[in-house]
């Protein structure tokens, strides 16, 4: 039994069981995620809320307080030897709880993280909006960490990054890079982003789009001719669309509408899935939009329901694909098993005709 132990104990555990999440709460044992499977690990004790306050405390010393005075806390620990990791403390039942995430060591690439060729594209892009999309934990970070690690090889520009908390730290290599921690180099998101222009960016790394005012920013600053990059909790484009417009007022969505037909270059929506290959754990199954001239005309025109079709019609010649088509490729490669793809399909009769060679008519054409 382990009586004595520190959180950097438990990270170094996460390591040792290829573990991706942390998770401590008062009155409980630790628990690894491991793959998608919580563990209990019995050889430790219930932690008592002392002891999970103290062994936090030790770790970020200099930020309790912030979790003490709002009960919540992101940020970012770097253990030497041991990792990075992103950390959530946070109250529940009025006692102390945190969950921590490896981050990985090595500023990922797209080959690294299994994203399909195409994604690489982002990365050409000089202005626009681009917009990595999933639930939490889907590895979005990961994704735009690719996005900037690519452009900072290849172009001589000033990347702005404003995160909250910070998890890769990059080096300049072509590009500089500049990134601001909220709470830490910066009081808050609002005014990070009043200052950003001020700053001479090129690209810009926004994080999270959460209200109506950095959707606001994010088109400006391409409409200024900037790259922003951002993510959004949604499940695939029509749906990010749709949630993108519904942090409008009704009498400003025809607009809006009109600017996102303008100014959006790509949409990356993205769920993790067990993979059957050995030495990979989750792999990525994305839909992938880039905005050519039909589907920025179904966007400023209401038709969001055809953009699936488009994204359809695209995939052989602009790199585009739709997470069936996506799930039928892993299958074919070996990476996943046929029961995992028709698990996470939508339409399990569908994909088991397509991977027998049958392909009906899905009226795929698009009619104005």
């Amino acid at each position: 039994m382990n009586e004595n132990f520190s959180l950097v104990d438990l990270f170094k555990l996460m390591g040792e069981k290829g573990a991706s999440d942390l998770h401590l709460q008062a009155g409980s044992r630790p628990f690894l995620r491991i793959g998608r499977v919580l563990t209990e690990f019995l050889d430790f004790p219930v932690l008592t809320e002392e002891y999970l306050a103290k062994i936090i405390r030790e770790v970020i010393p200099d930020k309790f307080s912030i979790f003490e005075e709002k009960h919540n806390l992101d940020t970012a620990v770097g253990i030497p030897e041991v990792g990075r990791f992103r950390v959530n403390v946070f109250q529940q039942r009025g006692s102390i709880a945190l969950v921590g995430r490896k981050i990985a060591n090595v500023i990922p690439d797209f080959e690294s993280l299994h994203l399909p060729e195409s994604t690489g594209r982002i990365a050409d892009f000089l202005n626009g909006l681009v917009l990595v999309t999933g639930a939490t934990g889907c590895g979005k970070s990961s994704t735009l960490a690719a996005v900037i690690n690519n452009i900072n090889k290849q172009r001589k520009c000033h990347i702005l990054c404003i995160e909250d908390p910070i998890e890769f730290l990059y080096r300049n290599k072509e590009a500089i890079i500049t990134q601001r921690e909220v709470e830490v180099d910066v009081g808050s998101f609002k005014e990070a982003l009043r200052y950003v222009v001020r700053q001479d960016p090129d690209v810009i790394l926004i994080g999270e789009i959460r209200d109506e005012e950095t959707v606001k920013f994010a088109l400006r600053g391409a409409e200024t001719g900037r790259l922003v990059l951002g993510t959004v909790h949604s499940t695939n484009a029509t749906q990010t669309i749709e949630r993108i417009l519904g942090f409008f007022p009704q009498n400003e969505q025809l607009q809006a509408r009109k600017n996102l037909s303008r100014y959006l270059k790509a949409v990356i929506s993205q769920t993790l899935v067990p993979s059957c290959q050995e030495g990979i754990n989750l792999v990525p199954v994305c839909e992938i939009m880039f905005v050519n001239q039909i589907i920025s005309k179904l966007i400023a025109e209401g038709m969001d329901n055809k953009i699936i079709q488009a994204i359809k019609a695209g995939v052989k010649e602009e790199g585009m694909q739709d997470f069936e088509q996506a799930l039928i490729d892993l299958i074919n490669k070996g990476v996943i098993t046929k029961e995992t793809g028709l698990q996470y399909t939508e339409s399990p009769e569908s994909m088991e005709m397509k991977l027998k060679g049958v392909f009906l008519n899905d009226s795929s054409s698009i009619i104005f």
